[in-house]
Formats: structure tokens, sequence, C-alpha cells
């Protein structure tokens, strides 16, 4: 049974102020693997005043010596992801060759692209007018990461912070305690000055919420829910410190007839299955022109049976179980709300797949012939489920797929490049993939209207950690 009773506040590994404690679960297996202590509103305390204390002097570092210490934190990281990827597998159930190519590995490519930005970036700059801009780093900053990308999340937030010279406090989910306290050991044996990086379990009505009321901290930068994120800003508000949020999305796929449809469909299902669905830009909303809408349909249905789920433990393309019973309950509720809202059952439905008795492991499912003012095809469901919906002209798809409070991602499927023009144009989202393509790390990813604000990755994933400062040149 692993122990996790240290927060890292201050370069060192110290005990937490109270004794309160959560199980850590396998979601697989229902067991419980470990213990996590939970902070207190005087953890966060102790962790922003040493943040604050280093701020005066890693926000005076050179470019170069941050470059430095990013390398060091690559080889850090690269030494760890075995480790990194077993966590996650463990806690979140993500399978193991996923979590190991792809969980993990985000941490690297985050990195690199972190890093070419950097050395890009023009910390001084002569405006039109020779006035001077300086961008500079931000301050203390309060960081708050989901469970369903742990690492990518991480790496998101902490790069930035410690390549801009700002210092930083994470608040991991609570679900998964054991892929962060490893990243903290990977910042530690990179060598970074003690309180620059400060990791502070715990949940988000105590350690969250203290965070994002705190004076001392200059910024917060939160991944999760829209009501949690709304809560963030709630929060935030009484010492109008910068907040960037990246929230929920209910993805539209807008396939039109002139598309590969075989090869388009079968990746667009595979898409909504990934992760076991627990993506926030996942392609859940299938939007289909009506003259191709039964052959989809056929498609779509060999994919989803085809669909393998199993042991997170083992190499595949499978997908593991949902991260909690929680989530199970209300990924259950929803297929049983599509039901009564009198959608088709394709492919699945209720109930765990056949041959599995224990964990929290679903059927993927696939929803056809859903009208677009259901819940199913509205709300986030945050599984291993489709929702298929036909479309008559250009018009309507573009209509529906902007219907919705959401604007995180949107895609694409046709052959025509005049059409995905056009239509991309008219998509309100902030990431766009077309024909299987999307954008790669160091691009911005972030949302409009209720998905957020902000952008995370590359130079924008820098900027959101900066401040602008100008002067006029010296005159004497």
């Amino acid at each position: 049974m692993l122990t996790l009773n240290k927060f890292y506040i201050d370069g060192a590994w110290v005990d937490p102020a109270s004794d309160a404690t959560m199980p850590i679960m396998n979601p697989a297996t229902e067991a419980q693997i470990g213990t996590v202590s939970m902070g207190s509103s005087e953890d966060v305390d102790r962790a922003v005043a040493a943040a604050k204390r280093a701020f005066e002097t890693f926000s005076m570092t050179t470019k170069d010596e941050r470059l430095a210490l990013l390398k060091k934190l690559r080889v850090a990281t690269e030494a760890r992801l075995g480790d990194l990827a077993k966590a996650m597998t463990a806690e979140m159930g993500a399978p193991a060759t996923m979590s190991l190519g792809v969980q993990a590995d985000a941490g690297l490519g985050h990195l690199d692209h972190f890093i070419t930005a950097l050395e890009t970036l023009n910390e001084e700059e002569i405006l039109y007018n020779s006035d001077i801009i300086s961008h500079e780093p931000i301050g203390v900053c309060g960081l708050i990461t989901p469970w369903n990308w742990p690492i990518n999340q991480i790496a998101l937030k902490v790069v930035p912070a410690l390549a801009t010279g700002a210092t930083c406090v994470l608040k991991p989910s609570e679900h998964t305690p054991m892929s962060a306290q490893i990243y903290a050991e990977i910042v530690d044996a990179a060598g970074y000055p003690a309180g620059v990086f400060n990791l502070v379990q715990g949940d988000g009505m105590s350690v969250g919420s203290a965070m994002s009321r705190h004076p001392d901290i200059d910024m917060m930068s939160f991944t999760g829910s829209t009501r949690a994120g709304t809560a963030v800003s709630k929060d935030a508000a009484d010492t109008v410190k910068r907040v960037t949020l990246e929230l929920g999305g209910k993805s539209p796929n807008l396939v039109f007839a002139d598309a590969d449809l075989d090869k388009r469909i079968k990746e667009s299902v595979a898409g909504c299955f990934y992760n076991t669905g627990q993506s926030c830009n996942a392609p859940t909303r299938l939007l289909v022109e009506r003259s191709c809408y039964d052959e989809v349909l056929e498609i779509a249905k060999s994919v989803a049976l085809a669909q393998e789920v199993g042991d997170p433990t083992q190499e595949g393309d499978h997908i593991g179980p949902l991260f909690d019973k929680i989530q199970y309950d209300r990924v259950q509720a929803m297929i049983q709300m599509g039901i009564d809202e009198g959608a088709r059952v394709l492919v699945g439905g209720l109930g765990r797949p056949d041959g599995i008795e224990k964990g929290w492991f679903v059927k993927p499912t696939i929803f056809c012939d859903v009208d677009h003012d259901m819940r199913i095809s509205r709300e986030e469901i945050f599984g291993p489920v489709l929702v298929i919906t036909a479309f008559d002209t250009e018009q309507d798809a573009i209509r529906m797929a902007n219907d919705t409070e959401y604007g995180l991602a949107a895609y694409v499927q046709t052959s025509d490049p005049e059409r995905a023009a056009r239509v991309v144009r008219q998509l309100r989202a902030g990431t766009i993939q077309i024909n299987g393509r999307g954008p790669d790390y160091g691009s911005p990813f972030g949302g409009y209207k209720q998905s957020g604000n902000g952008r995370e990755g590359g130079m924008l994933g820098l900027e959101d950690y900066l401040e602008v400062k100008v002067r006029p040149p010296f005159v004497a």
C-alpha cells in the first residue's frame, strides 16, 4: 500500500498541517492501492510564501539560465517516463500502451516545444514609436490540474511558469496524486531553486479555493469542469488576479457525404472512445449529411463492436475503465437518459461489457437518430458515448455545431478544400481538426464560450504567464 504523506514545499518534502487523508483507488479493480494526505489552507499559505520568496530571485534569472534548467528538466522527465505511465495506469486506468506513449510522453512533447518557444521569445521589443516593451514573469501562479490527462496538463501549466521566471504552487487532482508526486520528484531532480515549484495535494473545496482566494497568488490556471472553473473565477475575483481556464466541451464532428467515409468514420469513432471518452475535446457529436447517414451508421457500428475493453495493465489498443464509481454512475445515468429521450441505441447500452464483473468499465455506446435538443446531445457525458444526428444542408450542420454553450474543439470531414475552409471559418471553437489531422505540440489549445479562456501550449502558452511593461527609451 502506497502512502503519500508529504508535500513538496520550499525545496523539501514536508509534513502536511493536518492528518486528513483520502484513499487512492484503482478503477480497474476497485481496490485501494494507497493513501494520500489532504492539504489545507495552512499548507497553501506555506507553499505560497515559499513561492513568493523564490520569485524575488528566480524572476531575475536570464533566459539562458532558464533554458538550461528546462533542458535538465527534460533529462529528468525522460528518465521517469515509465514510472509516470505506471502511476497513471494504476490511478486513472489509462491502458499501458497509451499511458506510456501518449499520457506520459506529453510531459516531453510539451516541454520540447516550450523550450523552442522560449528560445524564440523576445523578452524586449521596440515599438514603432520607439517605446520599449518588456515581457516579465507574472509572479506566483496557482495551478490546478485534472485527473483525465494528469501529466499533459501539469506540463502545460508548470513548464511555462518555470520557463518565464514565474514561481508556482501545483494542486493536482486528488484522484491522480501518484503521477503528480513523481513529477515533483522530477522537478527536484532537475535542480530548481527552493520555492520555485511547490506541490500541495488536496481537493478543490479546501486547497483549490484557498489558492484562488490567496492575495499573494497573481495568477490562477485551472483545467476541469465548467462548474469548477466558474468557482475558481469567483474566488479569484476579489484579488483581481489573472485567471485562465480550460473547461468542458461537447465537440461537433461534421461529416459530409464527399468525405472518405470508411477512413474518417473509423477514425472519428475511435477518437470519441479514446481515453475511454474522458477527454474534454473528444468528438462526441457526429453530425452526418443525410445522404450518407445510413452508410455512416453501418461503419460506426462495426467500429464500436470491434472496440475492445480490458485490463489497463496490458499492452494494446483497448480502452480501460472510467476513473471512478461516481463517473461510472454518471455515464450510466446519461445512457439511461438517452434511452428515455427516445434515441436509438445502435451499439452498447447500460452495464459493463460482457465478461467483465469488476471495475468501472462501460460498454462503448453509440446513439443514433438523436435529436439536437436531447440532453445527450447537449451535455458533456465524459465516457465512451457517441451521439449521431443527421443534417440536410451545410448551414444546418454549422448551426447545430455552434448551438452549444461550449467551444473547445470541432472536427470536419470532407474532400472539398473550399468547403473545409468555408466551414472552419464559421465554427466557433478554439481547435479544429480536418480529415483526421489536428494541431500538434507547440500550438495553442483552448476554447471559446464556456470552454474557457486563455491558451495553453507553445508561444501563446508562455504569454499567459507574462506581464507587459512599457517604458520610453532612456534620455539623459
